[in-house]
């Protein structure tokens, strides 16, 4: 029994004592960037709408953050006057080609990794998961990481006997079938990701009154 209690008091020690790694913003506060080019977020879901869907929602939160955010549908043109269409390739473009061409300090690169609705016999449940890097156009250094996920989550199994769980779980993927399900979802994964102050989330901007707090702690 010693030896048990000996062995479960150092197992404790070892994990139920450790404490999260605190986030290195190191890179972050040396660069303080200013302005944020968003760049179309890759997509690697089956959904076609994952890319345009996340991207017209990330400005928002990267605003109230107190980034200046270029606007995105002017990004957008411009990458497509350059013959640049997809994501892949305008990922592939040189951080100081998108410094000459936007003169931006930093640019945000997304990937998405779940975008959509599993369906199941009795539900479904729609889920977006992203990632995301900060990268300095000057230096071409990454200054921030980060990832995020958020799921609808709520079960319709709650009475109504086998039939009418079969009936709503039939008309929720009808009506799923026909909408972008995923659009809300992505707009709580994009706050989720790119909102300030959560822990190891981005910084305040310049914009923000919490600024100079975050950049001098």
């Amino acid at each position: 029994m010693v030896k048990l209690v000996a062995c479960l008091s150092a197992l404790m020690l070892a994990t139920g004592c450790a404490t999260p790694k605190k986030y290195d913003y190191t890179a972050l506060k040396e660069s303080r960037p200013r302005s944020i080019l968003v760049l179309p977020p890759l997509n690697e879901s089956p959904d076609v709408n994952a890319t345009y869907s996340m991207l017209s929602q990330v400005s928002y939160p990267l605003a109230e953050a107190g980034y200046y955010v270029l606007p995105v549908t002017l990004a957008n043109e411009t990458f497509k006057q350059n013959g640049l269409s997809n994501a892949a390739e305008i990922h592939a473009v040189s951080t100081n080609k998108l410094k000459e061409i936007f003169g931006a300090d930093a640019a945000l690169y997304i990937t998405i990794s779940k975008y959509g609705t599993t369906y199941m016999i009795l539900d479904s449940v729609t889920e977006v998961t992203a990632n995301a890097k900060l990268v300095d156009l000057k230096t071409g250094k990454v200054l921030w990481t980060g990832l995020a996920s958020a799921s609808s989550g709520e079960s319709s199994n709650s009475g109504g006997g086998i039939i009418a769980v079969l009936v709503t779980a039939a008309i929720k993927q009808i009506v799923n079938s026909v909408t972008d399900a995923g659009h809300p979802i992505a707009g709580i994964a994009s706050n989720r990701l790119l909102s300030a102050g959560r822990p190891s989330g981005l910084l305040y901007g310049p914009r923000s009154a919490h600024y100079e707090k975050d950049v001098i702690n």
